[in-house]
């Protein structure tokens, strides 16, 4: 079975891990990404969602389910996923309950993304050796999803044990709800997204290694699919790449030039390193967009335009996705922040979305019988003038 895939079906939305300077207030931090969700929400994106994390300082969301909780009562329509609840750090169990209920809450508007955790601070505090953790991964997930198709779950392994249990509360949807495994540059997140039917969401579409496998590890994934009796279906493939817009590159970089520093020292002090790029705002914009800064992608810092451009490769290199997910760092002002997502919702969607077409063809139309139309209604003005004074208009406004 082959599903047609178009440039008007891509949606979009924003990736929150979420990125913050360690200089501000977290509390307003956590306020200002409740914000920006039901920003996101008034201007028509398509979904938002809020990473897992409990170390290094910058990205301060260890529960995405109660932020998207608060933030599902302040918006309408804007889907929300887990971005990405990390298995091995909880009961399957404790897993699917929280999420059956988050899902009613939401009326149905939860996508559950799930990883093996990121961080390795994060799983050196619990104890998880970080070679098991995909191996956790993926027996968390077996029994996640048994629970959530409502069958009663014994199962036992060296972290968890499972004895008649079942998930009381049922999805909102009868079909379920929609569940995304994360991907990076390894096959491994291909692998069990397809072998279990699952949406697969690539973290690392634009960075240079990311961006070299994402069509190999699409093929990887409609492989496994198949084996296992399931259709790849892009449209619910999503893609993660970093971006800010403004009117001008000289504006974006700009906007963002007071705080950029504070993403460059998440990474180099984990790293260790101090390379002279980081030294200016102007170095860091450079390295971001020309190379990587760390773990984030290559960045658009820039127009509109640019961002059309990026997207663009991006479906030349993968053969067409179905979400083009903005990542969201913290590193502009308020104000300077909401207008690069007005940008991209009045100028960048539609360009995709083909949404004005039929005002294009319209003007078109006049452009191309322009004569026929304007000779048009200056007859009808001569007729009126003729009718009313009894002689030509030209006549008529002279006596005038």
């Amino acid at each position: 079975m082959t599903l047609v895939w178009t440039t008007d079906s891509i949606n979009f939305g924003a990736f929150l891990a979420p990125y913050h300077p360690l200089n501000a207030d977290p509390a307003l931090q956590l306020r200002r990404d409740i914000d920006l969700m039901e920003h996101l929400d008034h201007l028509g994106f398509d979904e938002a969602w809020m990473g897992e994390h409990h170390s290094t300082g910058a990205e301060i969301v260890p529960a995405p389910d109660l932020f998207i909780a608060a933030a599902a009562e302040r918006t309408e329509r804007i889907r929300f996923g887990t971005g990405v609840t990390s298995l091995p750090y909880h009961h399957p169990l404790i897993t699917a309950d929280r999420i059956t209920q988050l899902d009613l809450q939401t009326r149905g508007r939860l996508i559950f993304g799930t990883g093996p955790g990121k961080i390795p601070l994060d799983a050196h505090m619990m104890g998880i050796d970080p070679s098991d953790q995909r191996r956790m991964q993926g027996e968390a997930l077996e029994a996640i999803l048994a629970l959530l198709r409502g069958e009663v779950v014994n199962m036992e392994t060296d972290w968890f044990t499972l004895r008649d249990a079942r998930a009381q509360l049922p999805t909102y949807n009868p079909a379920g709800i929609e569940i995304a495994t994360a991907s990076t540059m390894s096959p491994n997140g291909s692998v069990l997204a397809g072998t279990h039917g699952l949406s697969l969401l690539s973290l690392a579409a634009s960075s240079p290694s990311g961006f070299d496998v994402l069509d190999r590890n699409w093929g990887v994934y409609e492989k496994v699919c198949a084996d296992n009796g399931h259709v790849a279906d892009r449209s619910t493939w999503r893609l993660v790449n970093p971006m800010f817009l403004a009117e001008t590159r000289a504006d974006a970089e700009r906007a963002v030039s007071r705080r950029i520093d504070s993403m460059a020292a998440y990474v180099n002090r984990q790293t260790g390193q101090n390379p002279d790029w980081a030294q200016t705002p102007t170095g860091i914009i450079d390295q971001w967009r020309n190379d990587t800064l760390g773990e984030f992608g290559q960045a658009i810092i820039g127009t509109p335009d640019e961002a059309i451009a990026q997207i663009e490769r991006l479906i030349e290199k993968t053969g067409g996705f179905g979400t083009m997910l903005i990542l969201h760092v913290d590193m502009a002002n308020w104000e300077d922040t909401k207008r690069s997502y007005d940008l991209f919702a009045s100028e960048v969607i539609p360009h995709f979305k083909n949404r004005n077409a039929g005002r294009e063809a319209s003007l078109q139309f006049a452009e191309d019988n322009r004569d026929y139309l304007l000779g048009g209604l200056i007859g009808a003005i001569t007729k009126a003038h003729t009718d009313y004074y009894g002689q030509p208009a030209e006549t008529a406004g002279a006596q005038a």
